[in-house]
Order: structure tokens, then sequence, then C-alpha cells
């Protein structure tokens, strides 16, 4: 199946540095003092990327350990699988990209010229199962969006330490995949060729569609 092919490949990309820069923060964490109790809300406006003309919002109610997340996103391509993630890096700025990321000058931004920015997989936001960031690129436990619209709402758990302060304090980035460029229901390559993780993919499988930080 193409769409496993897809993900797997974006995968290969991401979920490499997610592994090791979650590994490297985990290990700090572990000396840390574990995250206060108190409920911390954060918000984030998703705004659109690559021209897909989807808008969003995201709320995240944070609990001792626990993440009670909500997104609400409209004009999503529809019927189409969207991977979307919570992002942190250590070494990343911890924001969306923007055009001056688009470091090959394509006119688009592309998931290699967005880690910088928004960092490594943090947390899958995925429909049921797991959210490691192992489950980065599990298609069949994201949303296909049938009409286009996005109502999702789930609660994960954190580890305490380091990186569940750095998302308290307003460094956790939401990214949603996946964008028809062309307008004609499916990934192809002719909205914008091949994508840069796999030249057998089609690169609006694996663009950037929505980003927004939590604050």
């Amino acid at each position: 199946m193409q769409h496993r092919k897809l993900y797997a490949a974006l995968g290969g990309l991401v979920l490499a540095g997610s592994l090791g820069a979650v590994g490297m923060q985990a290990g700090n964490a572990t000396e840390a003092a574990p995250a206060a109790r108190g409920t911390v809300h954060l918000d984030a406006t998703l705004n659109s990327l690559n021209d897909s003309g989807a808008t969003g919002h995201a709320h995240v109610k944070i609990t001792g350990r626990k993440a009670h997340v909500e997104i609400d996103a409209r004009r999503l391509a529809k019927g189409l699988p969207h991977a979307q993630h919570l992002h942190f890096g250590a070494d990343a700025r911890n924001e969306c990209p923007s055009v001056f990321d688009d470091t090959n000058n394509d006119h688009r931004l592309n998931v290699a010229e967005g880690v910088p920015a928004y960092g490594p997989i943090l947390k899958s936001l995925t429909t049921s199962g797991d959210t490691s960031p192992k489950s980065g690129l599990a298609v069949d436990r994201f949303p296909t969006t049938p009409k286009g619209v996005e109502e999702y709402e789930r609660t994960i758990n954190f580890a305490p330490g380091a990186v569940l302060r750095a998302i308290k304090s307003g460094k956790g980035v939401i990214v949603i995949h996946g964008v028809d460029h062309n307008g004609n229901g499916t990934y192809d390559f002719e909205g914008a060729g091949a994508s840069e993780l796999d030249p057998s993919l089609p690169a609006e499988a694996t663009d950037p569609a929505l980003c927004g930080v939590l604050r």
C-alpha cells in the first residue's frame, strides 16, 4: 500500500532524529525533579503551510503527567491520511517554519526543511494505541478527514522531568502533514513531484499542512 510506504519513508528521516533527541532528553529528565502537578492550559493556532488552505486550533490541558489534547481543523485534504505529531527538540528553534526555511528554493516546505524549526517527534497524536515516536507513521491510526474536518481528542502520558517542563513552558509544536497541492483528491506526483524522503513517493503525502506552537 502506497500510504504505508510513504509513511515508512517519512519515519526514516524524522523518527531517527526524534529517538536520539528524546532519548538524550529523557536521560536528563531522570535526574530532574518531577514536574509540578498543577494544571496548565496551552493553546495553538494552527496556521496553513504550503498554501494548504487548512486552518485549525489545538488545546492541551496538562495535569501532572497527563495531557488532554484537542484539535479542531478544517479544510484538510479530504479522505486522505494525515500524520500529526507533537514536536520538540533540544536543538530545534521550537517554532513553525517559514519561507526562509525553504533551503532548496522550490517554493514549498518539505519535512526535512521543517525539522530544524519544529524539532523531531515527541508524541504521535494517533487515534488509538501507542503515542510514542515509534508510531510517528502509524497510518492506520491517524485521522483521514473524510470531509476535510478533524475533531480530535485524546489523553496522552508524559514522563516527568525536563521535557515535560519544556512543553508546559511553551516549546511544543503541533504539525499536521498531507497537502493535496493540485486539488485532485489524492496524493500524487503531479502536485509537487517526488518526496525528498523517497523519490518513489509523492511530496504531497509528506509535506506539512498545518503548524502551531503551544503557548
